[in-house]
């Protein structure tokens, strides 16, 4: 499992590695108090942004983390973001995450390409055992969302994490193994109207 920055390219979206040079088109699509409604940090200013940027590339460094910017290919604009992280090699493991998309594409076919790109990566190149999901138990949008991919719930981790507000949050764990990645594939590629 080698990582390394890679460019996963969809018919209608490509997913390219973040870099620092992308401060400007991710606040131009990113700070929007809704987006972050549910994230731990809230990312509404250019700062934060700027913040939220650094420590993806420290986690890049790190071979922690695959960071990307999320282009929508028809307009050649960056719509949003998400990222391989937890990434364990020795473990053929990842988790899909830290996914932020503009609300004008939001349930549409941007994240049902990205996550079909990424979940493709994972499994048929990485030839991961397992991608892993986690989201705010209080957040419906995306837990439905990860159940639409195919993944299955595993378990709530209670007061998982302290919110920047100082709330406490509790993450819904989800999952998809090798062996269900088929049927997944399926799915995801239905959505997208292919066959």
């Amino acid at each position: 499992m080698k990582v390394g920055k890679v460019i996963l390219d969809g018919e209608f979206v490509r997913l390219e590695p973040l870099e620092p040079e992308h401060h400007a088109a991710l606040c131009e699509a990113g700070l929007d108090d809704e987006i972050w409604r549910w994230s731990p940090d809230q990312m509404t200013t250019p700062e934060a942004m700027k913040n939220y940027i650094d420590t993806a590339l420290d986690e890049q460094f790190r071979g922690v983390s695959l960071p990307f910017v999320t282009i929508e290919k028809s307009s050649e604009k960056v719509v949003g973001s998400t990222r391989f992280g937890n990434i364990s090699a020795e473990n053929l493991r990842a988790e899909i995450g830290w996914t932020w998309i503009n609300p004008a594409w939001q349930r549409t076919y941007v994240n049902t390409e990205a996550k079909l790109l990424m979940l493709t990566y994972a499994f048929e190149t990485w030839k991961c055992l397992r991608v892993e999901f986690k989201t705010d138990a209080l957040n419906e949008k995306s837990r439905n969302a990860i159940l639409r991919l195919g993944a299955k719930q595993e378990g709530i981790f209670r007061q998982h994490m302290i919110c920047q507000s100082g709330r406490l949050r509790d993450s819904v764990y989800f999952s998809i193994l090798d062996n269900e990645w088929q049927k997944v594939k399926e799915n995801l590629w239905r959505k997208l109207g292919r066959n």
